[in-house]
């Protein structure tokens, strides 16, 4: 065939051709000779796909996705890394030279993640080896933080400590990332792969959202765990499904490798980078819960028990925000709420000293992306809140501001849509001073794109950020998403058909809220009060009057996908 009839590749036939070449894992003496020659000499493959390995993004140029083609944006000079901690357990030493690579290298600025992971921005191709060679000095890695891998395994926060757990789940949740991370046998998986454990009864990690969820429950006197497999948001949101078995504690390491195995060996999934995830075995390709326990079970050497009675948890917020009482005599755990995760290395500096002076130097970071400070002496918990208060971290504050999460947004990430971060905390300061005293928790939770890392489909409110034009522009908007749940009443957010410019989101918040609390009954929450009013009834609560619905994205033209036109 002549060279100019050549096949182009496809996104995802490139992907798998260059994982099938290397393993980006081995391969770290790349990066280390691309920071000695500089920005200019760093290679394609790697900005675009290899450097994920290793936690490291190309950072985008502040404009997202309509600064590009193709529904991505253009890169800068610039990378962002994550940093994973598995179970979100981190020690004073630990955090406090997180804080001093913030610090030095990204600008004095960083983010918790919904998946206990801590962000960094602004680094350049320079600062790469020595952030990862601090790192590793103490026990850290940005390694399989990103990448077609097993993503940051993550728990309970206060695994070990909590009064009311089933099981300390965490040293599972360590095993199971020191099995996989790293291992090559599982570098290459068709896309990312998220895993969660815990013994928490509140199920506080997301298990319903993860690829992988192991719930702890006691069966006959025994405690084990629950499966759950294929949960995941982006565009096509899932919530994962319960198989019949009850895996004992000891089972658990050879359960969650044999899954993940089942997950790599799927060619079918590699064809296309957007049907890549576990979830589409169901969604796309006929797959039942009886058919993958059948396909689990053929690949064990043992025999998996019939799965356990379980009861869900009931509650809105997981996040462990607040005092808690930890079951070791005299200790507590205070949670600090980190408004949207966005943290400064000086805030990281600060939380490790208060950590060892109050307590063990314990930390624990959550999926609510908020920091816990762990042993803490009962009778010093309120001077603790005071000196939190005085860094910026509140332990108290309102459900707007403890309800609140958000993505990178444009501001670094080249897929998004819309700014988020500082849009989140107007949003925050809005509602607080519009509903003083609103007396129910509330999950908002803010996207910049349909890839959905906000996790709005899993929200009381979500809104998913789009463009609009408007005077012959393109300006931020979001779309409503209401009712979204995990726990007993798990369930995906239903598109309202309500869309809006950012700048009158409040607006409609307010008058959605102002609604609730006018027509709710005796004792009736926010979830349930949407459940009992139609998609027609909601659109016109938000926007004030009534209102035709609108597509969550038009037909895609001459701006990316999921650009409104």
């Amino acid at each position: 065939m002549a060279e100019g009839n050549a096949i182009k590749e496809t996104k995802a036939q490139r992907a798998e051709r260059l994982k099938r070449e290397k393993n980006p894992w081995q391969a770290f003496d790349e990066v280390r000779a691309f920071a000695r020659a500089g920005r200019s000499s760093v290679l394609p493959e790697w900005a675009s796909l290899y450097f994920k390995w290793w936690g490291i993004y190309t950072q985008g140029d502040g404009v997202g996705a309509t600064g590009g083609k193709g529904g991505e944006g253009l890169a800068s000079d610039y990378f962002m890394m994550r940093i994973g901690i598995p179970n979100g357990i981190a020690s004073a030493s630990q955090l406090r030279v997180i804080a001093q690579v913030t610090k030095k290298f990204a600008r004095n600025l960083a983010d918790i993640t919904v998946r206990q992971a801590i962000q960094l921005h602004w680094l350049t191709i320079e600062s790469l080896p020595e952030v990862v060679d601090a790192l590793t000095a103490v026990g850290l890695s940005p390694r399989g933080a990103c990448g077609d891998v097993v993503r940051n395994v993550t728990g309970c926060p206060l695994a070990g400590v909590a009064a009311d757990e089933l099981i300390d789940a965490a040293p599972l949740a360590r095993e199971i990332s020191q099995l996989l991370a790293g291992n090559p046998e599982f570098y290459n998986l068709p896309r990312k792969f998220k895993i969660s454990v815990t013994g928490c009864p509140s199920w506080c990690s997301n298990p319903e959202i993860n690829d992988i969820g192991l719930t702890a429950v006691k069966h006959d006197g025994q405690v084990g765990y629950t499966l759950r497999v294929g949960g995941g948001l982006s565009r096509e949101p899932h919530i994962a499904v319960r198989l019949d078995a009850f895996i004992l504690p000891h089972q658990a390491v050879a359960v969650v490798r044999v899954v993940t195995e089942i997950f790599r060996d799927q060619q079918g999934l590699r064809e296309s980078r957007e049907r890549a995830r576990m979830k589409y075995l169901f969604l796309k390709e006929g797959w039942t819960a009886e058919r993958f326990l059948a396909e689990l079970q053929s690949r064990l050497d043992f025999t998996l028990l019939p799965g356990a009675q379980e009861q869900a948890p009931n509650d809105v917020f997981r996040d462990h925000a607040g005092i808690t009482r930890q079951r070791q005599a005299g200790l507590s755990s205070v949670g600090a709420s980190v408004l949207r995760g966005r943290i400064t290395g000086d805030q990281l500096e600060s939380a490790a000293d208060l950590a060892d002076r109050f307590g063990s130097g314990a930390l624990r970071t959550t999926v609510s992306q908020n920091l816990l400070f762990i042993d803490i002496p009962s009778n010093k918990t309120a001077a603790l809140i005071q000196e939190l208060g005085q860094i910026g971290l509140q332990v108290e504050g309102s459900s707007f501001w403890r309800g609140a999460i958000a993505c990178t947004g444009t501001e670094f990430c080249k897929l998004a849509i819309t700014e988020t971060k500082g849009f989140t905390r107007w949003i925050v300061d809005e509602l607080e001073e519009r509903l003083p005293g609103f007396d129910q928790q509330l999950k908002l939770n803010v996207t910049g794109c349909p890839n959905g890392c906000g996790q709005h489909w899993v929200a009381d409110i979500g809104i998913e950020g789009k463009k609009i034009k408007h005077q012959g522009e393109l300006i931020d908007a979001y779309y409503f998403c209401l009712g979204g749940a995990v726990g007993q009443h798990a369930a995906v957010a239903r598109p309202v058909g309500y869309r809006c410019p950012a700048p009158l989101v409040p607006d409609a918040i307010e008058r959605l809220l102002r609604e609730y609390l006018a027509d709710r009954w005796p004792d009736e929450n926010l979830r349930a009060w949407f459940s009992r009013h139609s998609n027609d009834e909601l659109r016109a609560h938000l926007a004030g009057e009534i209102l035709a619905a609108v597509e969550r994205d038009v037909p895609t033209g001459p701006v990316p996908h999921g650009v409104a036109d």
